[in-house]
Order: structure tokens, then C-alpha cells, then sequence
């Protein structure tokens, strides 16, 4: 088994549970590999260890080809780590050092066992549909894809913007609005969310679309089989808007056209018996445990 550990900045206060994750791999005899900025950065906040393998990109993490990709942080940490991860489909395990946590929920405290149970083999491997973004032009260099949802909203406080929106080539929907969003299932927890959208599991096979701040009180987030072809068109008073990939960003001006299809390639996560679907709406959304449930 070869392992590589992800992160983004490391903080003082995750030093134990950094320190706990790495003694954990050495002592189970697991070779693994640091990304390099992390490993800067986990020296920087006194821990001293050096891994003899450390990964800068994309062709470095193919060549050293692991069985695991450890992710130390938060649901965002896990959305940068798929620039790195790219087709390779390596299965993610989250740990999560951050807040809610949806897709990095493997908890800090029980680290070895997570590893101990991988180890072992009890684990299952879940699939996530991502999208894929194609433009008239290049906007996100080599890697135009998205694990939660792409968005386009306008760009300062001026006044709402006008999207087009067809689906398969037909006008689903001209919206008036401050932004749209294209949901997986894996992005309906995250922003899709807060503007009413529904949640799915993550298995369904749909995208949903979904309005922000739209004007007209009809538009409600409609949910769509992942097989089609949504293109995006955007007309307003400004000179430019917003694009969103996750958690990258760029320009765009009415003269692009935005093409989302399902990508060719999906996201791997592990998923132990406590931490399923089910699962998370219990421990992250409260679900089940209404009072009036004792």
C-alpha cells in the first residue's frame, strides 16, 4: 500500500492530529509521499519530519501511482485536491480538520482506525459524478472540471444579470438573477443548497440548476438526468461576470458560451459502514434527531 498526504496550510492547532496521521503510516510500515507545499508547511508550524518522496504535480502523483490519497482539512481541501488528483481516480480519504465536513469525514480522533480498517480492506470505494467545461476559449488552463458545481453570478452590486440557459440545444430558461449554479449530487450539500436546491444522493445521475436571488418567483431549481448538454449565455450591464469551478474562478463577457456535460472521468472516495450517506445527514444536518423522536 503507498499513500500520499494532501493538505493546504497546515495550522498550530492540527499539529497533534498531523503529528498522529504521520507517526500512524510509519509505524504500519505504509510508504508515502508528501505534497511538497504541505510539506513546507507542516515544518512551519514545528513538526519535523522530511519526507524522502514529495509530489508537485499532476505527472509526479501518476508516476508515483498510490492506493490512497489522504486529504488533511476541510471539504475545500478535497475540492483543491482534485486539481492535483485530476483523471487518475485515486480513492480520497478526508480527514477532516475543518468544520461540517461533507465529502472529508473521516473523523481526527479516530485516524489509526481509519487506516487500520483501509489496511485491512473494510472499506467500500463510492463514485462521484463530475462536470466537465467546455468555452469558446480556454478559461481554466489544463484542468476545466468541477466536483461540486459550476456557477456563474455577477460580479459587483450592480444590477441582476440575464442567462440563458438551454438544455440539449432547447431554451430551458431565461433567468434574471444575481448567478446560476449547475449542481452534482455531490455539490447539492454546498451552495446549491443554500438557495433552496434539493438535496441527492450520491449516486442519482442528475444535475440540478439553480437560481441565486432570481426575480421572478416561478423559477425554482429543476432537477436533470446527468446525460445532457446545458449551454450558458450571459447578458448584462457590466462588462464582465463570473465563472466558478469549485473554488477557482474566472472572467467571462457575453461573448462566451458555456458548455457543462458530465466528465468521462468521476471522483473516488473511501466510505467506512459509519460514515454513508444516511449517515452524514444524521451527523451533519441533524436529520433524525428531532426531540420529539425520543
Amino acid at each position: 500500500m503507498k499513500a500520499i498526504l494532501f493538505g493546504q496550510v497546515a495550522k498550530s492547532s492540527d499539529r497533534p492530529h498531523i503529528e498522529r496521521v504521520i507517526n500512524c503510516l510509519v509505524s504500519r510500515g505504509i510508504v508515502f509521499a508528501l505534497y511538497s507545499d504541505y510539506q513546507k508547511s507542516i515544518n512551519e508550524i514545528g513538526i519535523d519530519f522530511k519526507s524522502n518522496i514529495c509530489i508537485d504535480n499532476y505527472e509526479q502523483l501518476k508516476a508515483f501511482n498510490p492506493s490512497v490519497f489522504i486529504s488533511l482539512g476541510g471539504d475545500g481541501t478535497i475540492l483543491n485536491a482534485m486539481t492535483l488528483i485530476k483523471d487518475l481516480e485515486i480513492p480520497v480519504l478526508g480527514v477532516n480538520l475543518g468544520r461540517l465536513g461533507y465529502l472529508a469525514n473521516a473523523e481526527k480522533l479516530k485516524i489509526e482506525n481509519s487506516i487500520d480498517q483501509i489496511i485491512k480492506g473494510n472499506y467500500a470505494v463510492e463514485s462521484r459524478t463530475m462536470i466537465a467545461l467546455e468555452a469558446n476559449r480556454e478559461l481554466f488552463e489544463d484542468y476545466a472540471f468541477a466536483l461540486n458545481d459550476l456557477t456563474v453570478l455577477k460580479r459587483d452590486n450592480a444590477s441582476m444579470i440575464l442567462i440563458h440557459c438551454s438544455v440539449n440545444g432547447e431554451l430551458l430558461n431565461s433567468y434574471w438573477a444575481d448567478g446560476i449554479i449547475v449542481s452534482t449530487p455531490t455539490g447539492s450539500t454546498s451552495y446549491s443548497l443554500s438557495v433552496g436546491g434539493p438535496i441527492m444522493a450520491p449516486n442519482s445521475n442528475n444535475f440540478v440548476i439553480s437560481a441565486v436571488a432570481p426575480h421572478n418567483l416561478t423559477v425554482r431549481p429543476i432537477v436533470l438526468p446527468d446525460d445532457v448538454e446545458i449551454e450558458i449565455k450571459v447578458e448584462g450591464r457590466s462588462e464582465n461576470y463570473l465563472v466558478t469551478l469549485d473554488s477557482r474562478n474566472t472572467i467571462i463577457t457575453e461573448e462566451d458560451t458555456l458548455v457543462i456535460r458530465k466528465a468521462k472521468h468521476k471522483a473516488r472516495f473511501i466510505v467506512f459502514e459509519d460514515n454513508t450517506f444516511i449517515q452524514t445527514l444524521h451527523k451533519k444536518l441533524n436529520w433524525g434527531s428531532d426531540k420529539r423522536n425520543v
